[in-house]
């Protein structure tokens, strides 16, 4: 429930369904205008005014009617006249209570009743505490108890647990034990670098005897200093919780928790959450905050003398709190950060399912938990896009499977020249999947005025390049945004113009061509049908592509064939905005994925670090750890070979 701001408490004189009127002669000539004007006071906020209309001590009801108002922390206070019956010199009125204990929390309805006697001064209210509350005794007051639900967890497919729970100090008070409740708990905010306002709002309702957390810190921000000066504040105390906060793994991905000082949980906390409650900050924690914080369990009780409970006059059950079914391989996870320790930069790698697009795996190697680029990220794919312009030339027409793709030393289209990226061309009678297998820019690129701008994007568009769908974390799929002239065309086809994608949209794109269906990505696992796939793409079209897929890998990349199996994949690096783009895109078993290594362009530029990232993530697949004797390809370059002439 939602704390409840210093000041909180409102006069609505106008709301209350009462009339304002009264006899202007003997004071309270009838138990109704006694209770009208009682009420009005109290609901105005006049206490000393409404103590008047009663036959208690003045300050005794003025105060009684001041401390339900702090007791309670109201948000506002309306009252309803019920009926009145009179017999005689007595009088018996109801009336309904709505008491708003503070914005997300609930409005508390009951009936009151008071008793009336009539007197020398007319009607008056005969005073007890019952007034305030008909099972409220003397020497008993309110309170508001919250209790929190433990944060829920976020597991991977096979249901197993991606979040650790974390021992974390929390700091709160008795407010019983303070000797000045306003001063302790400002005192305590300045000391924890909070704002006040929020924990004095749940420590005046409290209970006074039950500790009340209010400011959540992990042990490494706790030191004997703090925890002395802190204990020096008058009720001032400590306990030690367990709370689910730290990602085992994706921490981009899964988010972070707030409930520590470094985060300023107490005044982070708007809506329905009190100090001392847990807050997803970003990520998966943040979108579904709501099902895995739960709600608290909101009651208004009365308490003795002593502080305790003696009855529950309302209760408001809280929602438990859930959990959230991923669709994330924990194994594929840890083999793509294990792959992204190898890079000399930042870096991503994004895996997905190939026959459904469920994410399995979607990492970072800068360890940030803001840097989602490997969702949302916009990067030229470079060469790593002939896979697509491939499809493409197939699809429009501009070559058959069999067909001859010459690829010489260079092309000029629009005034530039397009070159190999070693300079070298493809002898004798290339088709099309020798073309990808080799990377022949040149290639490519004389076959984009034949393909047009219209029939790659509409092929882009069936690999999901650019397609509508959503996660419930921000995402890319990606644009293919072309010009109408030959060279928008030509520098498309190799993935530069108007070619913009994601890491996890080029998986997708993978994933496509090894099933034969582009499927929309999805990452957590909800009731009802999964999304649809695209229509079946041409399957002896796509064979040429997973050819091309599976030479480029045994004739340039042999070290990914150490682990077994078959790699289909494509490499490439570009530059964009004075940075290398290493790329390899492909898939295996079923699993396709998209690794992008940001280089620094003075670094040797056939350096392929995606390459050696995958080979490494690969290799930890297939057995937990990496291949012995893994190390950065510094200085290596792709070999083409008999087939491939001058590079």
């Amino acid at each position: 429930m939602s704390p409840r701001p210093l000041g909180r408490f409102t006069a609505v004189g106008s709301a209350l369904i009462l009339a304002a009127t009264l006899a202007a002669c003997t004071p309270n000539p009838s138990p109704e205008v006694a209770v009208r004007s009682f009420l009005l006071a109290w609901q105005d906020g006049d206490h000393e005014g409404a103590a008047a209309y009663t036959d208690g001590d003045p300050e005794e009801v003025a105060g009684a009617l001041t401390d339900m108002r702090e007791q309670l922390d109201l948000a506002s206070l309306r009252f309803g006249l019920g009926p009145i019956t009179r017999e005689g010199d007595a009088a018996d009125a109801e009336f309904e209570v709505h008491a708003d204990l503070g914005i997300g929390d609930p409005t508390w309805n009951y009936t009151g009743r008071m008793p009336l006697v009539w007197g020398a001064d007319g009607w008056k209210i005969s005073w007890s505490s019952s007034v305030l509350h008909p099972d409220l005794s003397e020497n008993e007051r309110l309170a508001v108890s919250y209790e929190s639900q433990e944060r829920g967890q976020i597991l991977d497919r096979e249901g197993e647990p991606l979040v650790s729970a974390d021992s974390v100090t929390a700091f709160g008070v008795f407010p019983a034990e303070m000797e000045d409740k306003e001063a302790g708990v400002t005192q305590l905010a300045e000391l924890l670098e909070e704002d006040p306002d929020p924990l004095l709002n749940r420590v005046r309702s409290a209970p006074p005897e039950q500790f009340q957390p209010l400011v959540l810190m992990r042990g490494s921000s706790v030191d004997e200093n703090l925890l002395s000066e802190a204990g020096r504040i008058s009720g001032v105390d400590t306990q030690e919780v367990e709370i689910n906060l730290t990602p085992s793994m994706a921490p981009f991905l899964l988010g972070e928790v707030a409930g520590t000082s470094e985060h300023r949980v107490s005044a982070r906390v708007p809506g329905p959450y009190q100090a001392g409650d847990t807050i997803g900050l970003s990520g998966l924690q943040n979108i579904f905050q709501h099902e895995l914080a739960g709600s608290g369990t909101t009651q208004v009780v009365s308490l003795d003398d002593g502080g305790e409970v003696t009855d529950v006059l309302d209760s408001w059950a809280g929602e438990l709190s859930g959990v959230i079914d991923t669709t994330l391989d924990s194994g594929v996870q840890r083999a793509a950060e294990t792959a992204l320790e190898t890079l000399p930069d930042n870096g991503y790698l994004v895996a997905v399912d190939a026959a459904s697009g469920e994410v399995l795996a979607a990492a970072n190697a800068s360890g940030n938990t803001t840097d989602d680029a490997a969702l949302t990220g916009s990067y030229e794919p470079g060469g790593a896009f002939t896979m697509v312009s491939a499809l493409a030339a197939l699809e429009s027409g501009a070559t058959t499977p069999d067909g001859v793709v010459p690829c010489g030393f260079s092309a000029e289209v629009g005034g530039r020249t397009y070159v190999n990226p070693s300079s070298g061309f493809l002898s004798g009678e290339p088709d099309l999947a020798r073309n990808l297998a080799f990377i022949c820019n040149v290639g490519f690129v004389e076959l984009g005025s034949e393909v047009g701008a219209d029939a790659l994007a509409e092929t882009s568009q069936k690999l999901g390049i650019g397609a509508e769908w959503q996660l419930p974390v921000p995402a890319s799929s990606g644009a293919v945004s072309i010009g109408g002239a030959d060279e928008d065309v030509a520098s498309a086809m190799i993935g530069e113009h108007g070619v913009r994608v994601s890491p996890l949209s080029m998986a997708l794109a993978a994933g496509a061509v090894a099933d034969g269906t582009w499927h929309a990505p999805t990452l957590v696992r909800q009731e009802g049908p999964s999304p649809a796939g695209a229509e079946a793409l041409d399957e002896a079209h796509l064979e040429v592509v997973r050819t091309g897929m599976r030479d480029a890998v045994v004739n340039r990349m042999p070290e990914l064939l150490a682990g077994g199996g078959e790699v289909y994949g494509q490499a490439a690096r570009t530059e964009q905005d004075g940075t290398a783009l290493h790329w390899f895109v492909g898939y295996k078993d079923g699993i396709a994925f998209a690794v992008l290594a940001e280089v620094d362009p003075s670094m040797t530029a056939w350096s392929q670090y995606a390459v050696d990232a995958t080979n490494v993530f690969l290799n930890t697949l297939a057995s937990g750890a990496p291949a012995e004797g893994t190390v950065p390809l510094d200085g290596a370059e792709l070999t083409g070979g008999e087939e491939q002439v001058g590079w």
